[in-house]
């Protein structure tokens, strides 16, 4: 990103809101390049509408500008860090298979947010899947094979640092899929271990 657009964002973000002409003293440029960058960062979805600012003395009130929702995302979080605590404590609170049904049962959050029609046959329900997951960043994509199986190979791992220290958040994916595709859904590839990639094996169910 742009340096100065990047420095009016994070003025925002420690101040909450700020005015062209407090942004053009903070920075030191012209009040028109402010609004330049400003209309940039607006049509980026990153900094809201002006609002007014109604001063406690006489005088004009103040337009002044924010950061959007969205504009959260340029930050840096470490949900990652606080994700493996979060597992640390619970496998020392918690047996093994208690850690892994609560993987199993996020897993099976995330399907209730997937519409399969029910008259779908089962590669609309592979490619629906598939598509979920594309839109959540796993970078996925599906093949049949010759033997009329189907297999699922995800790029990119969301939670990939997180899976290499805590194997069992893979059961996430796992039940998801399984969930949605049948019993018969195996693991044959993991991101978190030697593979490049995550990759299931499915066949079709049988009536």
């Amino acid at each position: 990103m742009q340096a100065t657009r990047e420095r009016i964002l994070n003025i925002l973000k420690e101040q909450g809101e700020a005015t062209v002409k407090e942004l053009s003293e903070t920075l030191d440029l012209t009040t028109v390049t402010i609004r330049h960058h400003l209309d940039t960062l607006r049509r980026e979805s990153l900094v809201a509408p002006p609002t007014v600012r109604h001063r406690k003395a006489p005088g004009r009130p103040q337009h002044v500008y924010s950061l959007t929702d969205e504009a959260s995302e340029f930050f840096p979080k470490r949900y990652e860090r606080l994700i493996d605590l979060m597992l640390v404590e619970m496998n020392a609170l918690l047996p093994p298979e208690q850690v892994q049904q609560m993987m199993e049962c996020i897993g099976k959050r995330m399907v209730d947010r997937v519409a399969v029609p029910d008259e779908a046959g089962f590669e609309e329900r592979v490619a629906i899947a598939v598509d979920f997951m594309e839109e959540r960043g796993y970078m996925a994509h599906w093949e049949k094979t010759g033997d009329g199986e189907y297999l699922v190979h995800v790029a990119n791992c969301p939670y990939e640092s997180v899976a290499r220290l805590h194997s069992e958040v893979c059961h996430i994916d796992l039940t998801l899929l399984t969930e949605l595709l049948g019993p018969t859904l195996k693991e044959i590839k993991r991101i978190a271990g030697p593979a490049r990639h995550c990759t299931y094996l499915v066949e079709p169910a049988v009536d």
